[in-house]
């Protein structure tokens, strides 16, 4: 259940993780750590004698095996990557569900709470933040034709009074991405933007 909450937050947000993976890994993490301490019990004491065993040895390596499985949550495009939070929650519930295997309930509870205020609340709180250090940051995402040239783009922005602070392209199949932060916001250019016949796509992130 505190997997799932965590994953039912990634699942709004419509992250590459969601529900199902954050439950599994923290169903998976809680049944290694249930079977590292008690599964072995009957082997450990048959025979007439007492085999010493740390019970901490299979649930250690979900540590390590949890690595491989957020590796898979992140996505490079371009020169941005995406998915480090979500890779991050994965890694996080792992160690809720041991701490739940465990019977430590209250650190695994705690731990959600902790974990569903830092990618909610916080997530806007520092948004509003980071806005007032940086009140003129604006991003403008548009989608090119295959090929086409961002020249006359450059040009249109400039003549528009628009001073773009940082430049970002990236090919794809199909299109190219190109990827600006302005001075000032860019919604008045979008109407302009959107009636060019070499732009798929725009977008305007405030």
């Amino acid at each position: 259940m505190l997997g799932a909450a965590v994953g039912f937050e990634r699942e709004l947000r419509e992250r590459e993780a969601g529900l199902r993976t954050h439950l599994l890994v923290s169903v998976g993490a809680a049944l290694f750590t249930l079977a590292s301490a008690y599964g072995f019990h009957e082997f450990l004491t048959g025979g007439g004698a007492q085999v010493r065993a740390d019970p901490t040895r299979i649930a250690a390596q979900i540590v390590t095996g949890i690595g491989f499985l957020g590796a898979g949550a992140i996505i490079r495009e371009g020169m941005s990557i995406r998915g480090l939070t979500t890779a991050a929650t994965l890694w996080v519930v792992a160690a809720i569900g041991l701490a739940s295997g465990a019977g430590y309930y209250a650190a695994a509870a705690i731990t959600t709470a902790i974990v569903i205020f830092t990618l909610w609340p916080l997530q806007t709180l520092a948004y509003r933040v980071f806005e007032r250090f940086r009140p003129e940051e604006r991003r403008l995402v548009l989608e090119l034709r295959p090929g086409q040239s961002v020249a006359p783009l450059l040009a249109l922005l400039e003549s528009e009074g628009l001073h773009v602070d940082s430049f970002e392209l990236d090919d794809e199949r199909d299109r190219r991405r190109v990827t600006l932060d302005t001075d000032r916001p860019a919604s008045e250019l979008i109407p302009l933007l959107g009636e060019l016949d070499y732009v798929l796509a725009v977008r305007w992130r405030r």
